[in-house]
């Protein structure tokens, strides 16, 4: 599990950085690279956090599909 976290910690860190990310690129970066993420190794239950306020919880259902709820901050 704890090579799960270090994985998914390295696609993040591997996003640039000084760039914000838009909505519409969170919320594409949750609904593939996370999920795929999500579904490979087999995790129940996931929450992530950019630090620049975009925010998103996987979890899987009782038939085995994933429920994304996401949360983007835009700053003007």
């Amino acid at each position: 599990m704890t090579d799960s976290i270090n994985e998914l910690k390295k696609m993040l860190e591997d996003e640039e950085p000084k760039k914000k990310l838009s909505p519409q690129k969170w919320a594409g970066f949750v609904e593939s690279t996370v999920v795929n993420f999500f579904d490979e190794h087999k995790i129940e239950k996931l929450s992530i956090e950019d630090g620049n306020g975009n925010k998103a919880k996987l979890s899987r259902t009782k038939d085995n599909g994933i429920k994304i709820e996401y949360l983007s901050t835009v700053l003007m």
